[in-house]
């Protein structure tokens, strides 16, 4: 019941705190990944060596500043002489220039990261507008979005807030030990003792945190996915009596999420306290043998205090390389991800121009085409649809009928054989120009988040109000648009949710009797629409049809009996061809067609 691609979301509600446990991707090939990664910040090279250097500097501030705070210890226990009052303005001074340091660093890492995937989001994108409709037909359309978003975001991620630690953090831990060992290398293998425990701990906590992190990323895809099916089909709950057992279904799944939860949260929140509790282990470690070599003359009190500055110091960039590794995986694998689609090939649009003429003609010569090798579903089609004359398309549903459209505005190549307009060869001609001539009104309407009347002058830009009027009062639209509130500028939701199926067919009507197209091909478009409308419209494109070459797809045949020419589809081929009148006599498949619409009525 419920759809395994929402269990599969990411789910924005995570804990943060858990996220370092989450499972990571893995790329297949990380070399050449990350060399192509490289590539842009090759292209940033002043800001990186700017962050780079920042980075530096920084780290070696706060490497240097607990040594000043050791120093200044000696200086008041008597151990060390010197000026008080300098060494404390001097180690000021540095922790000023320490977090200075971090601050520009996180500057620079933030828009580093913003140039790098502004340049990155906007290939990706170019490219996604570019590729061919079989790509976009045989790859989710969710996956695609995931690539341009989640992956970009993982990807910008990493690079303003992973890299800087991964650097920060290793110059630190060689900083540190290399300093804590020059100090006194006994004192320093005890510290770093507290290191394996840190490790184990990590090590058993995180994979337990997986495990129930996992799952409960699971449950809330499986709760938000019986919510989601309950609200959208609501009137189909409640029309079955469906409340109890949706009810019943959601409880079980929210007390599973529940225990899942809190297994993850006890066992995440464990992890602070007991990280701190290895900490404070290591300070008594550090105090205790401190101590004993202070006695004994090998180390000052200072040298002591530095000790625990340096632990406390050595540790924390260890947990976070280990969250870093995790999250440079997953940018690594997103990164390859959107490469995939950038290294598609994109639809060829060289070729020829349409030679501008005044009418149309289209000619299809034994073209043959299937979606998938060894599976045909267009065999040797040969038609011919005269210039200005109308020419319907009808079958049972799989016929064929849409993918001859498909193959006429290019959508998808011919296998074999040849389409022409006005003598000119398809495959010859710029998907440009093409597209240019011909409209198209879909069963599927689309509409953007716009106002009306720019979603009608995207088939022509140049369009007039006067053209916008004409096509509107031609599609029947006027009375839909004066009871809208701003007319032609009201605004419309993504898709057109905010009007009926079918005034968005209606809206697409208008649009393309904007276009003014030499050829216009309608797919189904009046199936949304009721009966007297239907008329109506039909009456308006007599006119526009007139000079224009018409191919028209409809499954209610009355829509259709006035057409110069009807071919009847099956498997791909054409079994009939004639006038209304001419096939009704055949008694043949069109015959059983309209006998089924109609059965009963006068023809």
């Amino acid at each position: 019941m419920v759809d395994k691609k929402l269990e599969e979301r990411n789910i924005p509600g995570m804990m943060n705190r858990n996220a370092r446990f989450a499972e990571v991707e893995h790329a297949e090939n990380v070399g050449a990944t990350m060399k192509r990664i490289m590539s842009y910040f090759a292209k940033e090279k002043g800001m990186v060596v700017s962050m780079l250097a920042i980075v530096v500097f920084g780290t070696l501030c706060g490497v240097y500043a607990p040594s000043l705070q050791s120093r200044a210890i000696d200086i008041i226990a008597g151990k060390s002489g010197g000026n008080l009052l300098a060494a404390l303005a001097f180690m000021l001074a540095v922790y000023l220039l320490y977090s200075a340091g971090q601050l520009l660093q996180g500057l620079l890492s933030a828009k580093l990261s913003q140039r790098i995937i502004r340049r990155m989001r906007e290939e990706l994108f170019g490219k996604i507008i570019d590729l061919p409709i079989r790509y976009l037909d045989t790859h989710s359309h969710g996956d695609v979005m995931s690539r341009m978003t989640n992956d970009i975001e993982n990807i910008s991620t990493t690079v303003s807030q992973s890299l800087p630690s991964l650097f920060s953090g290793v110059l630190t831990i060689i900083g540190t030990v290399a300093i804590m060992l020059w100090y006194c290398w006994q004192l320093a293998l005890l510290s770093c003792a507290t290191v394996i425990l840190t490790l184990i701990a990590t090590k058993v906590l995180s994979k337990k945190v997986r495990k129930y992190s996992r799952k409960r990323q699971q449950l809330i895809g499986q709760l938000n996915g019986t919510v989601e099916e309950m609200v959208s089909g609501y009137r189909t709950v409640v029309a079955y009596n469906h409340q109890d057992e949706t009810t019943r279904e959601f409880c079980e799944t929210s007390d599973s999420l529940t225990k899942a939860g809190i297994r993850t949260d006890v066992i995440s929140g464990v992890m602070g306290p007991i990280m701190n509790c290895i900490g404070n282990i290591g300070f008594v470690i550090i105090a205790a043998f401190g101590g004993y070599f202070a006695i004994t003359g090998l180390i000052s009190v200072g040298v002591i205090s530095a000790f625990i500055v340096y632990a406390k110091q050595f540790s924390k960039p260890i947990n976070e390389l280990a969250q870093v590794y995790g999250q440079l995986q997953t940018a690594v694998a997103g990164a390859e991800r959107v490469f995939l689609v950038l290294d598609e090939t994109s639809e060829d649009m060289t070729g020829n121009a349409l030679q501008t003429e005044e009418q149309a003609a289209v000619r299809f010569e034994n073209v043959n085409f299937s979606y998938e090798p060894g599976h045909p579903i267009i065999r040797n089609f040969s038609l011919t649809v005269p210039s200005g004359k109308k020419v319907a398309l009808v079958g049972s549903t799989g016929s064929g009928k849409t993918t001859v459209v498909n193959l006429l505005m290019r959508f998808y190549d011919i296998d074999s054989g040849t389409i022409r307009i006005n003598g000119q060869d398809l495959s010859e001609m710029s998907r440009d120009s093409l597209r240019k001539n011909v409209a198209i009104v879909l069963q599927d309407t689309v509409l953007f988040a716009d106002t009306i009347r720019n979603n009608l002058r995207y088939a022509n830009e140049s369009a007039s109000d006067a053209q916008l009027e004409e096509a509107v009062r031609m599609s029947r639209c006027e009375d839909m648009l004066k009871n809208l509130p701003g007319g032609f500028d009201a605004r419309l939701t993504s898709g057109g949710e905010n009007i009926s199926q079918g005034q968005r067919q209606l809206l697409a009507i208008a649009r393309a009797f904007v276009a003014d197209p030499k050829i216009l091909i309608l797919d189904e478009a009046t199936s949304n629409v009721d009966t007297r409308t239907e008329k109506a419209i039909q009456n308006a494109m007599q006119t526009i049809m007139r000079s224009r070459t018409s191919i028209v797809i409809a499954h209610r045949l009355s829509t259709i009996r006035d057409s110069d020419l009807i071919v009847v589809m099956d498997k791909g081929q054409i079994v009939e061809s004639g006038s209304h009148r001419e096939l009704l006599a055949q008694k043949g498949k069109y015959y059983e067609l309209y006998m089924t619409q109609y059965a009963g009525f006068a023809t």
